[in-house]
């Protein structure tokens, strides 16, 4: 047989190869088509989707928005969507409705009780308390990994979209920004991560740029160490009132990281983006302010607050100008949503045996912080004489309130050992959280259940109880967790008990402007405090323009952070994976869809308690939209502010 012809080789496996050449040619184009058609894809995708910028304003309650205090938040209001029936999350606290924005669930599915939780494992970052402060970067970073890393149980709509590939950044206030995508407070050199800015930004422990994000601050010439409050952090004393100056360094410091440094990044990388602005004013100003020093008028409307919104509503204007410049305006959807309204803070109570007590650095017949806890202690120690107070804040050491000690924080543990107590108290401001240990038995919990219950309804300066009726069953008087969505599936501990304080209003013409609430906390009557279930707290600014909203729309539907966070992953077309089933809605009445233009139903509900022995009956105000339910004000009537009765 003679040799084949070069080049010819007729062996099945030298047909095989050049078979495989030709398919390998026609992969290789395919590729380079598909290549070709994703690029395409990702073009387009970048070209149509649209940028978002959710602006914070802590604290900024609905009804100080005008031309005049705050002409900004005002033109977006009328030239958008002015959501007129907004609704923060109960309990009315920072973290608690970051968690709200962030997931788009309520707060019995995220765990975020309050500022204050229980955490059950001691937060080594925290001194070891296990009544942890949430406004703390070491502290969130520790608490997820204390919980499967995942405190929240719920998917971050912010890294959903940081997966998607839009650009992503958080700037502000420590603590609630960083709730957003707490696995960004990891440094991880090389992966992608949202750029996370707040006050411990450069600090130990605190959120730290990614080598790329450190570049651009070097070549825009903005130092990555955020600067303190300065004057505006001095809240005061017993003796001497706070500070009569806004937040203005820290507050031009992230204006800075936002203008010259994030947006010109984002305009650079050419795709779509995502940036969540909280800034700190009005909130820690109204809450420091010295202008009502001991009184309970002008209280939180005095000039420091309102120079304090004013400078918040000055950042939004600037962050529009920048977009402007950069031509990024018409293609940016701004939503402004503040996380709770503002009271004034009263300190009076007949009742309570801890403010007829004198303390180092109380005024004689005020509340002290922690008056809740000593209440209870007082209240326990009378079927139990071992019983006393330990302060989770102080290596847990005991708290005798009658040598004019009361607890540092206002955070407790009650019972005969601090490392196994029977309650377990987080202090927060206009409402505070009870804890029954897991480990207590049924029969126990419920015995120590009514003992609370019972101490509480006692109290002039209680306004409202929600328990666990799956471990306390029905409690005469109050109403249960799940009634105000508080029974989830969070995996942080639940309270046992949440207690709401009393509100009621100063005498002007729209009550909510001059609310005062009794709070648990080391600021004087006369500042500013949140938390509590007056319509004062609950209402909370809320507004938005852009290319995917309606012009000159006024939305009477109730509206909440949690559908903020839904609408927020509507528009950037991601879709979480929910583990709980207590979601926010998506706004879609506020959207230019004809298709969903239209006004939703709403209907109203009054829930209320069977009544105590005392006669007191804690009543619930909400709204409903089909599935979604809103809650306006609760309390005892007369008690609280909202309810119609105050």
């Amino acid at each position: 047989m003679g040799e084949s012809p070069r080049g010819h080789d007729r062996t099945p496996w030298g047909r095989l190869g050049q078979h495989r050449s030709s398919v390998g040619g026609q992969i290789r184009l395919r590729i380079l088509a598909l290549g070709l058609t994703l690029l395409a894809s990702n073009a387009l995708w970048a070209a149509q989707a649209h940028n978002l910028i959710l602006f914070v304003p802590d604290g900024l309650r609905a009804g100080m928005v005008d031309g005049k205090t705050a002409p900004t938040f005002a033109r977006v209001r009328d030239e958008g969507v002015s959501f007129v029936n907004s609704h923060s999350m109960f309990p009315t606290f920072t973290t608690a409705n970051a968690s709200a924005f962030a997931t788009g669930h309520k707060l019995g599915d995220t765990g975020d009780f309050s500022n204050d939780i229980y955490s059950k494992f001691p937060i080594k970052s925290s001194s070891g308390t296990v009544t942890s402060f949430l406004e703390s970067d070491p502290v969130l970073r520790e608490l997820d990994a204390d919980f499967n890393h995942n405190y929240l149980n719920e998917e971050s709509i912010i890294a959903l979209a940081r997966a998607a590939h839009y650009s992503t950044a958080l700037i502000g206030k420590v603590g609630p920004i960083a709730i957003f995508d707490v696995k960004s407070l990891d440094e991880r050199d090389g992966e992608p991560r949202t750029l996370i800015v707040d006050d411990s930004t450069g600090k130990d422990g605190g959120a730290a740029p990614s080598k790329d994000w450190r570049q651009a601050f070097e070549r825009a010439g903005v130092p990555i160490l955020a600067p303190t409050r300065g004057e505006n952090g001095n809240f005061g004393s017993f003796q001497k009132p706070g500070t009569l100056t806004p937040n203005a360094a820290q507050q031009q410091y992230f204006l800075e990281v936002a203008l010259k440094v994030v947006l010109a990044q984002f305009k650079a990388a050419g795709r779509p983006f995502v940036l969540v602005y909280w800034s700190r004013d009005p909130d820690g100003t109204q809450h420091n302010q010295g202008d009502s020093f001991r009184k309970l008028t002008p209280g939180i409307t005095g000039p420091t607050s309102l120079a304090a919104i004013r400078s918040a509503d000055d950042a939004l204007a600037a962050i529009e100008a920048k977009l402007k410049e950069l031509d990024l305006y018409k293609t940016t959807n701004i939503i402004v949503a503040a996380d709770h309204g503002f009271s004034t803070i009263s300190k009076a109570s007949q009742s309570s045996p801890a403010a007829s007590m004198a303390y180092d650095d109380v005024n004689r017949g005020e509340l002290p912080q922690g008056f809740l806890a000593i209440d209870l202690a007082i209240a326990l120690k009378k079927n139990d004489p071992a019983v006393k107070l330990f302060d989770p804040d102080r290596g847990n050491e005991a708290v005798d309130w009658t040598q004019r000690i009361h607890p540092s924080r206002g955070n407790a543990l009650i019972g005969t050992d601090p490392s196994a107590p029977q309650v377990i108290v987080a202090a927060n401001g206009g409402s505070d959280l009870i804890y029954l240990p897991e480990a207590l038995s049924p029969k126990e919990a419920r015995r120590l259940g009514r003992v609370v219950t019972t101490a509480l309804l006692a109290q002039d300066y209680v306004s409202g109880l929600f328990v666990d009726e799956s471990r306390l069953g029905k409690i005469a008087g109050a109403l249960s967790l799940r009634s105000i969505a508080l029974a989830g599936t969070a995996v942080t501990p639940h309270p046992t008990v949440v207690v709401n304080f009393k509100s009621f209003t100063t005498g002007c013409e729209r009550p909510t402007i001059c609310t005062a609430v009794v709070a648990d906390t080391f600021l004087q009557q006369g500042q500013g405090m949140h938390g509590s279930f007056s319509r004062a707290d609950t209402w909370n600014f809320m507004a938005a323009r852009g290319p995917d909203f309606r012009s000159g729309f006024v939305d009477h539907a109730p509206a909440s952070n949690a559908d903020i966070g839904m609408t927020v992953a509507h528009l950037l077309g991601v879709t979480p994976a929910p583990k709980g089933s207590l979601v926010g809605r998506v706004l879609t009445e506020g959207l230019l869809s004809e298709a969903e233009a239209k006004s939703p139903a709403v209907r109203t509900h009054t829930f209320v308690s069977r009544p105590s022995r005392g006669g007191l009956k804690t009543v619930l105000k909400a709204q409903s939209v089909g599935d979604a339910i809103y809650f306006d004000a609760a309390g005892f009537a007369g008690r609280t502010v909202g309810l119609g009765t105050e």
